[in-house]
């Protein structure tokens, strides 16, 4: 089913996903947890937000909530993660009228924990608001597409289901949509028809060998990304693919041409957040009629030539991102995002800057 969406330029983002928050325990020892092990861990100075907020929160900060409408929809607890989120979604510029507060339900909330070796893993509440919301509560929103300027983003931590009705009002609509799933939904998402009814969809290397059937090697990348158009040739031909590839940049695929962009050497503060980040940099720009991929061959850096699209311009915002130990870089911004370019000798081209020029000031 592919859209009818034919403008380049939006006016609104309306998401669904899970809002919530978390906290981050640097473990002592390399030796993983035992099952009644009790060990001592310092609690980090770091905020870390769920796929929603993050991907919603760069979209309304490069592109102003005076110009461009950010609305999120999902439900929180009536506790004070619940007020956190909302106090920080408001305070970026979003519309948060859909975000629903429940009581007797706990805000999703995640419990990180890092070992010294990088390795880490999380628990998180399943029995949380953000798994309340049904395709009734959608029903409610769906007043606010439009067919002219409407951005549909759907992620991960509420339902399949609630997510499948969320595409078929959107795609009635014919809003752009978008998507990112975790490897364990990917199956279930081929089988329920969610990738004939996407427009642009983000994964990681490892989300995206399990789309494919192939797993992504850095030494390999080409074969993977060819691999990659030869799927959506066969399968999804109406469908753009992004693959994120950590500190090794991004690449992009669609039915015609795949393209790459390498990421800058930076000082890691933490990769927490950095793929949604790009997605969240690469709606922006598509947000504004800038192309996902250019007609230039794959980069081998990033200062040699300006930088003209979506994709490019999301590996520099996920690249100025992990500076930050916070999963949304408090400081991210136009301005910021310019001046980090120039530091690092980067070009911005002018598709760019008649991007964000204005909303950025």
């Amino acid at each position: 089913m592919g859209s009818t969406r034919k403008n380049t330029s939006y006016q609104q983002l309306v998401g669904v996903g899970g809002l919530g928050t978390g906290i981050l325990f640097s473990l002592e020892g390399n030796h993983t947890l035992g099952r009644n092990e009790s060990r001592p861990g310092s609690l980090l100075d770091v905020r870390d937000y769920c796929k929603l907020h993050i991907v919603s929160h760069y979209v309304a900060k490069l592109l102003g909530s005076q110009q461009f409408r950010v609305i999120p929809v999902g439900k929180v607890g009536d506790d004070a993660a619940g007020q956190f989120v909302l106090r920080e979604l408001s305070a970026a510029g979003m519309d948060t009228r859909f975000v629903q507060t429940i009581a007797h339900s706990p805000t999703l909330f995640s419990v990180c924990f890092q070992y010294p070796d990088g390795t880490g893993g999380n628990i998180t509440t399943n029995n949380s608001a953000a798994e309340q919301l049904s395709a009734g509560d959608l029903d409610l929103v769906k007043e606010g597409f439009s067919a002219s300027s409407t951005i549909a983003l759907t992620l991960p931590e509420v339902s399949l289901d609630v997510r499948r009705h969320f595409l078929q009002l959107a795609s009635k609509a014919g809003a752009f949509r978008a998507a990112s799933f975790v490897s364990s939904e990917i199956a279930a998402a081929k089988a329920m028809g969610f990738f004939e009814r996407l427009d642009l969809l983000s994964l990681n290397e490892s989300e995206a060998g399990e789309l494919i059937g192939m797993t992504f090697s850095p030494d390999s990348a080409q074969i993977f990304a060819e691999a990659c158009v030869r799927f959506l040739v066969a399968n999804y031909p109406s469908l753009q693919l992004v693959v994120s590839a950590g500190n090794a940049g991004a690449y992009a695929a669609t039915c015609d041409v795949w393209n790459y962009c390498p990421a800058p050497k930076v000082e890691v503060a933490s990769t927490a957040g950095a793929g949604d980040c790009l997605l969240g940099g690469i709606l922006a720009a598509m947000a504004r009629g800038v192309p996902l991929v250019s007609d230039c061959p794959p980069r081998k850096t990033l200062t040699e030539r300006p930088l003209e699209s979506a994709l490019e311009f999301g590996v520099l915002l996920a690249s100025y991102k992990v500076m930050s130990p916070h999963t949304i870089h408090p400081e991210a911004s136009w301005p910021a995002l310019v001046r980090f370019a120039k530091e690092k000798g980067i070009e911005l081209g002018a598709s760019l800057h008649g991007a964000f020029d204005e909303a950025g000031q």
